[in-house]
């Protein structure tokens, strides 16, 4: 994303922008390519429409039940669009649905709690809670309707309004979620926009702005911060990870090895908390990287709109295109490729699923962000040689050990160093839970009350207390 700094929006009024099916690189549909004036005028709107949503939370609360409801009622349609632009298998699509009613019902029902504070001195100090203002929320290809409503669900029930903009390879469901929410939201509390850059860059630097959540790259990340601080609005960022999966060496590898595989690659591995490395003792380290690659070669790869595909397409060529140099860098680098390894014959963006073996520890597949269906394997000959390596990296998001024994990968867990840690599965979530990382991985907390909160700013009231008679 370019700086607040960058050139102004190309195009003209009723500029269109291109949306192309994954699977078969034809066009679905196109979006509005909006102009900066368009957006400032998104941006008035939502301060505007501010005041009356955030003054009435008993309508706020009903309108997010119906809005769950508007998304349920229209499932099927727009999980079909959703595969349609994104490539996930319908099934993914449905399921990405499903999450975002819950996620809706989940913060109708949450509400922030004053707190009275007695410290001694003869007032009544209590804490009350009031919203930011305005929200900007900026969202990637990958999860395109569930990372939206994880941001604008504890947004709006914080009695913000949001300017929400989706990335331009996937504005279509998108924008049929807002047209469908607008039918139950008060005029102007919800907003989409959509365009190429520097779109985001503008939204994110705007001064109407209060609040900027974003999800996306370590370097686009850092331009959304520094665009945001020229207003000091907050900001919210999740910036992807490299969770490595750490397997001890009492683990049971052909009872684990379909969990760990689609840890790794569901929705086409692209999943900022996806498996993206494996850890396996060395004595292990064949069997493992078998099981892993009988799996990646036996996996139905296609259209998601055909019931028998497990693994869709790469969402998008740019995407692709850095799949196949992490990959082919590791190769060049002596990595072996048990399965998989090069990009698929056919229309769209599509690449086996890869498993690779005698990988270098410095390639840029271990150390960066696949962000695809590629998975490194590397072996490890002592405990403390494989926690240090996956705390090896700048990223801090998430990561897993797995183990016969709970407690012992438990202990080994407590060492990583990210935000949530699995046993004996990867990358589940409640929605009641706080989603954050360290290091690269972001800056702020998602889910749950702390979602919330995030979405609110203290508001602190002193009282004498009456006088004894």
């Amino acid at each position: 994303m370019p700086t607040p700094e960058a050139a102004p929006l190309p195009g003209h009024r009723g500029a269109r922008l291109a949306v192309l099916d994954p699977a078969t690189g034809e066009v679905v549909d196109e979006a509005p390519d909006q102009r900066p004036d368009e957006l400032d005028a998104a941006v008035a709107r939502s301060r505007r429409a501010w005041p009356g949503w955030r003054a009435d939370p008993a309508a706020r609360t009903s309108a997010l039940r119906a809005a769950a409801d508007a998304v349920e009622t229209a499932g099927d349609g727009l999980a079909r669009l959703l595969t349609r632009e994104q490539g996930k298998p319908l099934a993914e699509s449905c399921a990405e649905i499903t999450r975002t009613a819950a996620r809706l019902r989940y913060f109708a029902d949450l509400a922030p709690r004053t707190r009275r504070i007695d410290d001694g001195r003869p007032v009544h100090s209590e804490v009350r809670w009031r919203p930011v203002g305005p929200v900007a929320a900026i969202v990637p290809w990958n999860f395109p309707i569930q990372l939206a409503a994880a941001k604008f669900a504890p947004a709006l029930a914080a009695g913000n309004t949001v300017v929400l903009k989706p990335s331009p390879h996937t504005p279509l469901a998108t924008r049929l979620l807002g047209s469908l929410l607008a039918a139950v939201l008060p005029e102007d509390v919800l907003t989409v926009v959509t365009g190429r850059e520097p779109l985001g860059a503008r939204l994110a630097a705007h001064p109407g702005i209060r609040h900027v959540t974003f999800t996306g790259s370590v370097p686009t990340g850092r331009a959304v911060a520094a665009a945001a601080a020229g207003s000091l609005a907050r900001v919210t960022l999740e910036l992807g990870g490299n969770d490595a999966a750490v397997l001890l060496d009492d683990v049971d590898v052909e009872r684990i090895a379909d969990r760990l595989f689609w840890s790794a690659f569901r929705n086409c591995g692209q999943v900022c908390m996806a498996v993206k490395r494996v850890y396996a003792p060395a004595r292990l380290h064949a069997e493992v990287v078998d099981a892993l690659a009988h799996r990646a070669r036996s996996v139905t790869v296609g259209s998601g709109l055909d019931p028998d595909t497990r693994i869709g397409p790469v969402s998008n060529a740019p995407q692709l295109a850095r799949v196949e140099a992490v990959t082919r860098q590791a190769l060049e680098a002596g990595a072996r490729a048990a399965a998989g390894g090069h990009r698929i014959d056919r229309a769209g963006h599509f690449f086996a699923p890869t498993i690779l073996t005698d990988v270098p520890p410095d390639s840029p597949v271990v150390t960066g962000e696949q962000f695809g269906p590629v998975l490194p394997v590397l072996p490890y000959r002592s405990l403390d040689e494989a926690v240090d390596a996956a705390n090896g990296t700048g990223f801090g998001l998430g990561g897993s050990v797995w183990s016969a024994d709970p407690d012992r990968a438990e202990a080994v867990a407590d060492r990583l160093e990210c935000g949530t840690a699995w046993i004996n599965h990867h990358a589940e979530l409640s929605l009641a839970q706080p989603f954050a990382g360290v290091h690269d991985s972001g800056v702020g907390v998602a889910g749950g009350p702390w979602g919330l909160y995030g979405n609110l700013r203290p508001f602190v009231v002193h009282r004498p207390r009456e006088e004894q008679a």
